[in-house]
């Protein structure tokens, strides 16, 4: 059903249309849609803490050039509703193999049968990954951004490699330090960054500031290992001091008056937007994708695909800027060696950190629209 937006005409361009739908798999799904609905369907997945409003400034050249953009914001997150957000509710709905059904079915609700490509960024990227995956009959092609993936589970294993960090070497560190994940899969997280000290907005404003290409110190390179002296050389926004929450953590950084004026890829106004959402709804829902990965009790499901690979065509982008490529040591490589075998090409983006299609929307598109043309 097609609803009025919740954004102003300041923020999103009205040619952007919102709908809310049933998508068979328990949720009301809030998408934003733009395009013919008779051409090819591309599928928008966004990541943490975003939304589907996070592809406002691609999806209209992407309509333009022929397709019917879809971007849901994803279980957990922003107008989609029916989801069991809490702490201790149903955490399995948040497991990668429920979120591939959600995209799914929000799919199949608007009329298509098949998607010429799923794009996928941060989180997303594993659903877009795990689209692929399991249902290449309906999802033509795949790009996964900022976050390359490494290939399914090994069957023999009951670890993936993010499992392996050793979080009591973390903690000896000078100072003590944790991951990120292990810290979004805690109670508290969701308190710390919804009642940040610095109120929401300024702490939104600090994270997306350090993950992008305007924080100075964001000049990412290949870690050897996942050994601890390795991980720590990570930015404390991945791998964070063991005594600070996540919203302490970025407060060090908060850009000042000059500089967010200055900031055209995320203006105040379009700020207040991911504020004014997370406010209402709080993080809890997003954390919750988190846990389903550090918990490791669904990893069963996905070693059913143990050994299988993306065989549809793949393509990577990422800012230059992001450290979000080599946060897990060795993916990036194996992502293009050995998860994809049809895997066309990597864009690394410059003047771009971790909110690579915010930050150069009109690069990405070029890019998504080349590599759209060939498949």
């Amino acid at each position: 059903m097609k609803i009025d937006s919740p954004y102003s005409e300041n923020v999103i361009d009205p040619a952007i249309t919102s709908y809310q739908i049933d998508n068979g798999n328990g949720l009301s799904s809030h998408v934003l849609v733009a395009g013919n609905p008779e051409d090819p369907c591309v599928l928008l997945l966004h990541g943490f803490p975003e939304l589907a409003f996070s592809w406002r400034k691609v999806m209209l050249p992407l309509a333009a050039a022929g397709y019917h953009v879809i971007a849901p914001d994803q279980r957990g997150y922003g107008r989609t509703t029916r989801s069991d957000n809490r702490f201790n509710g149903d955490v399995a709905s948040f497991r990668l193999y429920n979120l591939v059904q959600d995209a799914l079915g929000v799919v199949a609700a608007l009329g298509h049968k098949s998607v010429h490509s799923v794009v996928g960024h941060d989180f997303g990227s594993s659903v877009a990954a795990w689209c692929a995956v399991t249902r290449p009959d309906i999802f033509n092609s795949v790009v996964l951004m900022s976050a390359p993936f490494a290939g399914t589970p090994k069957a023999n294993s009951t670890q993936n490699s993010i499992a392996t960090i050793d979080h009591d070497a973390l903690a000896q560190l000078n100072p003590p330090r944790k991951h990120y994940q292990w810290y979004y899969s805690t109670q508290e997280a969701n308190n710390n960054m919804q009642q940040a000290a610095q109120g929401i907005h300024n702490f939104l404003r600090a994270y997306y500031h350090c993950k992008s290409a305007d924080w100075a110190d964001n000049n990412p390179h290949e870690l050897k290992s996942w050994a601890a002296e390795e991980l720590a050389l990570l930015p404390t926004y991945y791998v964070m001091h063991k005594s600070m929450g996540m919203a302490e953590t970025v407060a060090t950084e908060m850009p000042d008056t000059a500089v967010i004026e200055s900031n055209n890829w995320l203006t105040e106004t379009e700020l207040a937007i991911y504020a004014a959402e997370f406010q209402r709804t709080g993080f809890q829902g997003g954390l919750n994708w988190y846990r389903c990965v550090t918990s490791g009790q669904f990893n069963d499901e996905l070693r059913n695909y143990s050994g299988k690979t993306i065989d549809i065509p793949c393509m990577f982008i990422a800012g230059a800027c992001d450290w979000g490529i080599y946060q897990k040591p060795d993916e990036y490589q194996a992502m293009q060696s050995n998860a994809c075998s049809d895997f066309k090409d990597s864009h690394l983006i410059s003047g771009a950190g971790h909110w690579v299609q915010q930050e150069q929307p009109n690069k990405v598109t070029e890019a998504l629209l080349q590599f759209f043309k060939h498949q």
